[in-house]
Formats: C-alpha cells, structure tokens, sequence
C-alpha cells in the first residue's frame, strides 16, 4: 500500500522540480540561441540583456582556483545533505520554510548539474545593469538561491521576534 504524500512534501517537490526544470531549460536554450558567449543580446534596451557566460567559479568572482569545480560541487553537495536534514525537521504544516529550502535546494541542483556534466561552468545568461555598470551575471539557479535564502532569513527574525514577544509576556520561561 503507497504512503499519504505529506502536506509539506505537496509543497517542496513541485517547487524543486520546476524550479530545477526552469534553471535547466533555460540553460539549454540559451547554450543553443545565444552562442557565442560574452556577446549582449539586448532584452529591454541595455538593461536587460541575455549574455551567455561560463562561471567556473562561485557568486559574485569567489574563487578556489584549479579547485573551483571540484571545491564548489563538493560544497553544493554537502549543502544538499543539510537542506535535506533541515527539510525533514520542519513541521508537516510548514509552508514558507519549506518552499525557502525548495528554492536553495533547486539551486544549488541546478548549479551541482552544470560543475557535474561541463568543464567550462555553470551557465549563467541574465545581465542586468546600465552602460558599463553591470550586476553579475547569472540563471534561474542563481535567482532561486537568493530568493530561497532571503525567505529563510526573514523567517529566522520572524521567529526570533515571536519567541522574544513569547518570553516578555511569560508564555515561556527564561532559562536561568
């Protein structure tokens, strides 16, 4: 007899896969339409433009030099295990925090899958900014990750204000 899917798993695996399908989808297409890198193909004028680039390294240039892919795969790996620890201890009724770590996680799968299956890096395609001042540039997985980790951290100062609320009006006893 199949197990009841659990109210958070409803949540978690919808927003993972097409997450992770958008990031990959994207990537496919814009390897095949936009070819070669480093040339802008203006979406909205210079704003907004698609430019193919290949990222051996992390967000924003960090770098661990010839151990980069290796180094970030490896690191994309271990947070996986934690999110995955992190997602079986949240409440079956949860759903921001279990839509927050479906978005790192998508992520960070999305971006494991591109160190794992090309030498050249993870493709990233999204290129904001006006003129020569440019923001990285970067993909859905990247988006996912940084929404997903704003969500959580929101989250955790939410929590802290509810529990410090809790503590001033006695509903939980200060440990001493």
């Amino acid at each position: 007899m199949l197990k009841p899917v659990s109210p958070k798993a409803r949540i978690f695996w919808p927003v993972l896969g097409s997450v992770f399908a958008a990031d990959f989808i994207t990537k496919r297409l814009v390897v095949m339409e936009i070819s070669p890198a480093h040339v802008p193909h203006p979406v909205i004028g210079d704003f907004f433009r698609l430019t193919l680039a290949y990222n051996r390294d992390a967000a924003m240039g960090l770098s661990l030099g010839q151990y980069s892919r290796v180094g970030f795969a490896v690191t994309a790996a271990i947070i996986l295990v934690v999110l995955a620890a992190v997602y079986r201890g949240t409440p079956e009724t949860s759903r921001a925090p279990v839509i927050a770590i479906a978005l790192v996680a998508a992520g960070a799968l999305g971006n494991l899958t591109d160190r794992l299956t090309s030498s050249l890096g993870v493709i990233d395609f999204i290129d904001i900014g006006i003129g020569d001042t440019r923001f990285y540039t970067f993909n859905v997985a990247d988006s996912a990750i940084t929404c997903g980790a704003i969500l959580l951290a929101l989250l955790s100062l939410k929590g802290e204000r509810e529990t410090k609320r809790h503590v001033s009006e006695g509903r939980i006893q200060k440990e001493t």
